[in-house]
């Protein structure tokens, strides 16, 4: 029988939701100030205690008049000077202009800014050589912001856009979630540290280096295990420390039913630990359960299996025991570049990079060859290509479900 129609195999979609059953918020509610708040979770809503603007002003370097009294051609004197940051109080002359800069208070009387750029200086006066409607290079106090709005949610990981918009509202303290604590381990004799010489038949210990990097971009406290050898004895004291110092605890190998993979044996003895067979490629063998002070998640020892696990499940329960509001990937349509090879039975995840074609149309290429433990067809992609459970092979020009890769700049 196919390995890819075994029975069963549990749908990624029951695997999410039961693993989001499970589990509940870990962290505490502690004050920061907003120097240290980026990549945080916000344990209350954000309400803007002022307008932005919080004045009118200017939205150009030019001169502010009263658009009424200003015929086409005009001709108006200059009364005043204007300068972002002058905190007097000007009121507009009946017939005069004020000189004013970019972001400077808009005097009272003052409804419209010209660019100076269609005006010409006459001695003391200024000559505005194009008609100017209402309101035109000017923004208005709470035009962005009012005051009492809900500008962030609870549960939002704070992100560039949020610092300056908190900076902007004058917020220098806030609530968030304290960071989960994570720890890290890879499990098994054939894994060796990079930089170290390799004996026949080991491996470098890569999917630890992955999976740190990954956790690095996450409001967690990483505690890095490093490899522990496929010992019994030696994995229950490793996740017996575990149990004490973190909340969530992620391994990798040894989750599969091979003669030297006691990491089940070991959780079974500690705690409640599901294996579960998953319909998905690559990522069959997956590993969820809870110790007693711990959750814990077991992913594939294969590389790419490590880091679609990672991405489709263990990111949920970090999610939720960290109480980030977590909003999944982008998907998109895409048109196939090349043909893609498939079994029905398993949703695939293979690797591609996604672009725009000559047609302006977003296509994706696959990059190379899909095996579980091929880490190039990974470090060339920007996206997965996710080929349904029940669809075989996509020829080329074929419509398919991309999933772009989060790496949001702001």
């Amino acid at each position: 029988m196919d390995c890819c129609n075994q029975p069963g195999l549990m749908p990624l979609e029951q695997a999410q939701a039961a693993l989001l059953s499970q589990v509940s918020c870990q962290t505490r509610v502690e004050t920061i100030t907003l120097g240290s708040a980026l990549n945080r979770i916000l344990a209350e809503d954000i309400v803007s205690p002022l307008n932005i603007p919080p004045f009118n002003n200017s939205a150009m370097d030019g001169y502010a008049l009263c658009a009424e009294q200003l015929p086409k051609n005009a001709t108006l004197p200059l009364a005043a000077k204007v300068l972002a940051g002058d905190t007097q109080e000007y009121s507009l002359a009946d017939g005069h202009c004020v000189r004013i800069m970019t972001g400077a208070p808009l005097p009272q009387g003052c409804d419209t800014v010209e660019m100076q750029e269609n005006t010409q200086q006459l001695g003391n006066s200024i000559v505005f050589t194009q008609a100017l409607s209402q309101g035109k290079n000017v923004r208005r106090k709470g035009e962005d912001v009012k005051q009492g709005d809900t500008v962030i949610s609870v549960g939002t990981k704070l992100n560039a856009s949020h610092i300056g918009l908190l900076a902007t509202l004058g917020i220098n303290q806030l609530k968030v979630q304290s960071q989960l604590k994570v720890a890290l381990l890879s499990s098994g004799d054939e894994l060796v540290a990079p930089g170290q010489p390799l004996k026949h038949g080991q491996i470098y210990d890569s999917n630890r280096f992955a999976i740190r990097a990954l956790l690095e971009k996450l409001p967690v406290e990483i505690i890095d295990l490093g490899v522990i050898p496929d010992r019994q004895a030696r994995l229950k004291k490793a996740f017996l420390e575990a149990n004490q110092s973190a909340d969530v605890i992620i391994s990798s190998g040894g989750v599969s039913v091979g003669e030297a993979d006691y990491t089940k044996l070991v959780l079974d003895e500690l705690g409640q630990i599901n294996l579960w067979k998953l319909a998905i490629k690559p990522g069959k063998p997956f590993a969820f359960g809870q110790l007693s002070q711990a959750y814990f998640v077991g992913l594939p020892g294969n590389p790419v299996s490590a880091f679609v696990t990672f991405y489709k499940l263990a990111m949920l329960v970090i999610a939720k025991a960290s109480g980030w509001n977590y909003q999944a990937p982008l998907k998109l349509p895409a048109y196939a570049a090349n043909k893609l090879r498939k079994s029905p039975g398993r949703t695939d995840f293979q690797r591609g990079y996604a672009e725009l074609n000559s047609q302006g149309q977003l296509q994706v290429s696959s990059t190379g060859k899909q095996g579980s433990a091929i880490f190039t067809s990974l470090s060339q992609a920007n996206c997965f290509i996710v080929l349904e459970q029940d669809r075989a092979s996509v020829e080329a020009g074929e419509q398919v479900t991309i999933e772009m890769f989060a790496e949001p700049v702001v």
